[in-house]
């Protein structure tokens, strides 16, 4: 469902992208509307989907993962963990998993303590598919602001 966003609402959706721990009455002041309005918007928003969470954007070298590594597979069938992401639920390394099209069904974004971690959670990837895996050595572009249209 596709939700019609005027400049107010573009204008929340920037500053709680920015910063999503701003109180109502910061959000009322940088959008110039009262804080009982930012509330009901806010709320429509989460209600239609357009805002899905609040978390903390976290960088996994300095939380202890310095090894961060982005896998492509190929799977299909019952083992697919697009099909069936709960196959990775205990698996804390997977931090993403995006589905594609083409000719690999998805890639998967990792962060691990080592080398050595990284190559067992590999091993245990290939049990569900065909694995390419490349580390990441920088982020030149880090995490953006979704734009609304």
């Amino acid at each position: 469902m596709r939700t019609e966003l005027d400049d107010v609402d573009r204008a929340l959706l920037e500053a709680l992208q920015e910063d999503a721990r701003l109180s109502y009455n910061e959000l009322a002041r940088r959008v110039h509307v009262s804080p009982p309005t930012v509330a009901q918007r806010v709320r429509r928003l989460e209600h239609a989907g357009v805002i899905t969470g609040y978390r903390a954007v976290v960088d996994p070298v300095a939380a202890g993962r310095g090894v961060v590594a982005l896998v492509r597979m190929k799977c299909y069938g019952p083992r697919c963990i697009t099909v069936h992401p709960e196959l990775l639920d205990d698996c804390p390394e997977v931090v993403e998993v995006v589905r594609l099209t083409g000719d690999i069904c998805s890639v998967v974004k990792v962060v691990t303590t080592s080398i050595g971690e990284l190559e067992r959670l590999l091993v245990r990837l290939a049990a569900h598919g065909e694995t390419s895996s490349a580390m990441v050595l920088s982020t030149p572009i880090p995490w953006r602001p979704v734009r609304p249209a």
